[in-house]
This record gives structure tokens, sequence and C-alpha cells, in this order.
């Protein structure tokens, strides 16, 4: 279903490329936009200052080699790493071979990113929920990113070892943090999930070296009472080794008390450690939400950015040969189910209609608010028998059917129910296949 929408797009594209041929300029920046049909997912980290974008980024990477700043810098998949100009520096994105990151200026900065270079989805990063994340967050659905929406935009608590005041626990309360979050209504329509990550964690995670291991092993080798007594604050950590403000640099004063503990628990080489610190620092966690979340839906997010771009040249250009073209594009973002989905999505979030008890989440998970793939809208295992998954999807669409077809039922209730309908249909014809 989704191939004949980006077949959609690409032919509307097309056909507005040549509709401006006599503007080099906005036929170029389409032509960009045509060719981004092809290339990786554009996902932008966001948010305001000190938020951590920068660190997070090269966590994601698995290496170090992000300025930081306003400018803006993208991980591209690729054979080799390059040098792509001012603002903007390339280095391959190693095991995310499908997504380009861009670490984008703050966002409480004046600067927005330009039309041509807006993403498909959005990480937006935050140390804490304040009230100005809630304004920043429902801004992208205006002007921002991508404009997004919440099927496009994942939170990230992303100093999750700062919560607490760094104690030992700090990403178990992180962690519950981020859940309270998630259950948050304000929040649950501005973005899809909140996962926490200790993004210095992960950084140094991926990129630990041998030497770190060593002086972490004779710190750890140490009295206890010694090297907790070194530990009581930075200036004293700072004071009790020539290698202590490299590790303080690297880890923080969190992850150096945490490493302390996984050496003393057995974690005894550093290929170990690193695992234990990446899964720990939330980094596993947040890659396995992109890759459901971003990855299963990337050609329909790129079709999405890339239909918005149009629209918003062809109003800004406005001339009588295009109005057909504007048409066109409006009735593509109206008609196509796959965007019926992403709206009710919202809808559904936003809480704004009332469900039978366990109906909204169902809901949301038939029309692949949890991920795209078959067995994750029937909640099923991945390696469920295909007879299986088609009784589940036949089963759905039936107790689905009767709610959109009940006289009881609000009209709003059955708007959403008529779309769910439809989906169910679609999970059932592509299982019968």
């Amino acid at each position: 279903m989704t191939g004949r929408l980006v077949d959609e797009v690409r032919s509307l594209l097309r056909a507005a490329v040549d509709a401006h041929r006599d503007d080099p300029d906005t036929a170029e920046l389409l032509r960009r936009r045509l060719d981004r049909m092809d290339g990786p997912l554009r996902v932008a980290l966001a948010g305001k200052a000190e938020a951590g974008k920068s660190t997070l980024l090269d966590a994601l990477a698995g290496e170090e080699v992000t300025p930081t700043g306003t400018r803006v810098v993208t991980h591209r998949h690729g054979p080799t790493p390059g040098v792509a100009g001012s603002p903007a520096v390339d280095r391959p994105a190693r095991d995310l071979p499908d997504v380009t990151l861009t670490d984008t200026p703050d966002v409480s900065a004046t600067r927005i990113p330009a039309a041509e270079d807006e993403a498909d989805a959005v990480l937006y990063l935050m140390r804490h929920l304040h009230s100005a994340d809630l304004r920043l967050l429902a801004s992208f659905h205006d002007r921002g990113v991508a404009r997004a929406t919440p099927v496009h935009t994942v939170a990230v608590l992303s100093r999750a070892d700062e919560v607490g005041a760094g104690r030992i626990d700090a990403l178990m309360s992180a962690r519950r943090v981020a859940r309270r979050h998630r259950a948050d209504p304000r929040l649950r329509g501005l973005c899809q999930t909140v996962v926490p990550v200790a993004g210095l964690i992960a950084r140094t995670a991926r990129t630990l070296r041998h030497d770190e291991y060593t002086a972490l092993a004779a710190l750890a080798a140490a009295p206890r009472a010694e090297a907790e007594s070194a530990m009581l604050s930075v200036d004293r950590f700072t004071r009790a080794g020539p290698d202590h403000a490299g590790l303080l640099a690297r880890f923080g004063l969190f992850g150096v008390r945490l490493s302390l503990g996984l050496i003393r628990q057995g974690f005894a080489d550093p290929v170990r450690l690193a695992a234990e610190l990446r899964r720990r620092s939330g980094l596993d966690e947040l890659r396995g939400t992109l890759s459901v979340l971003f990855g299963e839906r990337r050609d329909l997010l790129k079709a999405r950015s890339a239909l918005l771009a149009v629209d918003a040249v062809l109003r800004d250009q406005a001339a009588p040969h295009t109005v057909p073209l504007l048409t066109e594009v409006e009735r593509v973002l109206a008609d196509a189910h796959e965007f019926a989905e992403l709206r009710t999505i919202g809808v559904l979030r936003s809480g704004a209609v009332a469900f039978p008890a366990g109906a909204g989440e169902e809901a949301e998970r038939l029309l692949g608010g949890a991920g795209a793939g078959v067995w994750t809208r029937l909640a099923v295992p991945a390696d469920t028998a295909r007879r299986d998954q088609r009784a589940a999807a036949w089963a759905a669409l039936g107790r689905w059917q009767r709610w959109a077809e009940n006289p009881l039922s609000s009209r709003d209730f059955v708007d959403v129910a008529r779309v769910v309908v439809r989906s169910c249909e679609g999970l059932v014809d592509q299982l019968d296949d």
C-alpha cells in the first residue's frame, strides 16, 4: 500500500519540478526533495541548549565527531567519512545504514532549519519536562522540523543519570519518570513515547578505550573506602589522580561510580563493560524504538515530508498553472489511508474520543502506533504462523466492524472505527496474498 503512495508522491514531485522549470532555484529545491525519496530517513535531534543533542548523536553514531553549538551536523551512511563543508559535517553512521541523523540548532534560538533541510522525523531531547518543552513540541506541528505529529516524534529524557541528583539508582529513577511522562495526556498528543537515556555514558560506552578501562580497573581494585571518599565531590575526585580529570570528562561522576560497581561485579574486560554500560544507559532501548517507530515506516515518513514541502512551495509560488498540482497534493494528503492512520493516531492520543475499555489501545496498535509490522499491529509474536496471524486479523476486523456499525456509537468513535476497519482490511488482504 505504501509503495503505491510513494509512486504517487514521486509523480507529484516530478510534475512540480516541471511546473517550475522557469524558476531554477525552486526547481532545484524540489529536485533535491525528489532525490531524497531514494535516500535514508532523515531524523533531526532537537531540543533546548544543554539538552545533550551532540552527545546523543555521537552515541548513536558510535564515534566522537560532533562539534557542539548551533551547527547542523549529519551522520550519514556511507563507506568513508567526508566533510561536506560548513556548516554540515558528514560521517558514516556505521550501524544506522538507513538513517541520517542531524544535530539541529537549539530550538530556543530564533533560527529554525530551512524548509529544504527539514527532517522526516524528530528526536526531541529534554532534561526535564517543563512547560517550555510542551510549547516547543507543540510548535513543531506548525513550523518546526517536518511539521511533527505524535508519530513523527520521540521524546528523550536525555540526561537520565542526573535524575535523583546522580545517585547510583538514578537510571531506575529516570525510567520511572519516563513512564509517568508517557502517561501524561499533555505529552501523549505531542510525541510517540518517552525514552530515558544517559547520553554521556552511552557515548563513552560506544567509544570506550583500553586505557580508560585500565584506569577504572585500578580504581576498582583499590580499597573501597578510599575510592568512595575520592568520589564525594568532583573536585576531590579530580585531585585524587592524574588521569581522573579525563575519566570525569568522559564518564561523569555517576558513570565512574557505575563502572566501578560493574567491574567489581565481574565485568572484567573492556568489551563486557562497554556492552553493559551501553545497555544500562538506555541507548539499546532507544535504538530499538527508532527501528520500530521510525524505521518500519520510513517510506511513509519520507513521502509525507516531501508532500508538505511541495505543498509549501506551491502555496508560496502560487500561479494559475500550478493550481491543479496543489489540488492533487491536497487530495493525496486527505485520501491516502496511510495518512488517515497517522491523523487518527493523533486523535486517539489527544483523548478527545471516548472508547470502550481497552479499545483505544487496540485501535492505536492496529493503526500502527506501536510499529508498522503486521505482527506488531496484531500483538502476536513475529514467528506466529501465517494462518494464525490471518485469524487474528479477521477477528480484529469483525470486532471493529461491529463497533463501526453500532447505532449507539458516537459519531467521533465511528469515524475512528472506520479507519481502523480499513487498516484491518489491509492486514487481511496482506495475509491472504
